[in-house]
């Protein structure tokens, strides 16, 4: 057989192909890595009650101590949103782990997923740092890390000790409702929402109670009594992402 040489183009042409070869392989393993399992008797949620909450920020710190997130970073932001009457109300937001969540729903590598309790995850490894669901996300609730994260973390230990790994460069994090301490408590037989080693950090972290945390597929929870209770909203409910995150409206102080 004759030589015949390739010619550049053609070179670029077959390392494209293989190049999108292997990438199709790569990407059909990690398609199946992280995506929910298995079915889930539990349905987290959150609600947060703005008559109590009181802006201390305590939650906020706790978060980033035990999930050793960068000062300047919040998961959970408390924001100042107006008064009734003399009293400061604030909105404090952690991720919302929406139902049908527009961050899942734009993530080209599924490194955004849902998990069978309805918590909404990162997989850190897959995140290409393309930042579509931090665009998606309608409550702001992801960071894109910009730099990595080294040294210590300024919020520990006054407000706890790291209990995940620290996220690379390059990715986008936000708040997992604490599913490690679940996880972990569930296995100790410890309740959600009652046991405190079982129940994320921001809500234990409250000196006002203004945060409670559960299942509301169990009717005995505290949080399905709260919202059984109380009026409550969720945030941009419009938009039909169906949030696990509910808030009692702040209430004005009735005298005698």
């Amino acid at each position: 057989m004759e030589n015949h040489p390739l010619k550049r183009r053609d070179v670029l042409k077959l390392l494209a192909v293989g190049g999108a070869v292997i990438g199709g392989l790569q990407y059909a393993r990690l398609a199946s890595a992280s995506e929910p399992v298995g079915n889930s008797k539990h349905k987290w949620v959150m609600v947060i009650d703005q008559a109590k909450c009181i802006g201390c920020g305590y939650c906020t710190m706790a978060c980033r101590a035990h999930n050793d997130v960068a000062p300047e970073i919040s998961w959970n932001k408390v924001i100042q949103v107006g008064k009734i009457g003399e009293k400061q109300v604030f909105l404090s937001r952690p991720c919302m782990q929406c139902e049908h969540a527009p961050c899942v729903e734009v993530c080209m590598v599924k490194a955004s997923y849902r998990r069978a309790d309805g918590i909404i995850m990162m997989d850190y490894d897959r995140c290409i740092g393309c930042r579509y669901c931090e665009i998606a996300c309608p409550y702001n609730a992801r960071a894109f890390n910009w730099k990595p994260f080294t040294g210590p973390n300024p919020a520990v230990p006054t407000w706890g000790s790291p209990e995940v790994p620290r996220r690379p460069r390059g990715v986008v994090e936000k708040c997992t409702f604490c599913y490690h301490r679940i996880d972990r408590g569930l296995s100790l037989g410890l309740t959600p929402g009652v046991d405190e080693d079982a129940t994320p950090a921001c809500v234990v972290a409250c000196p006002v109670q203004a945060r409670a945390f559960g299942d509301i597929n169990d009717p005995e929870s505290v949080v399905s009594k709260l919202l059984a209770q109380y009026s409550s909203y969720r945030l941009r409910e419009d938009l039909g992402t169906m949030p696990h995150v509910y808030y009692l409206p702040a209430r004005e102080e009735k005298t005698a």
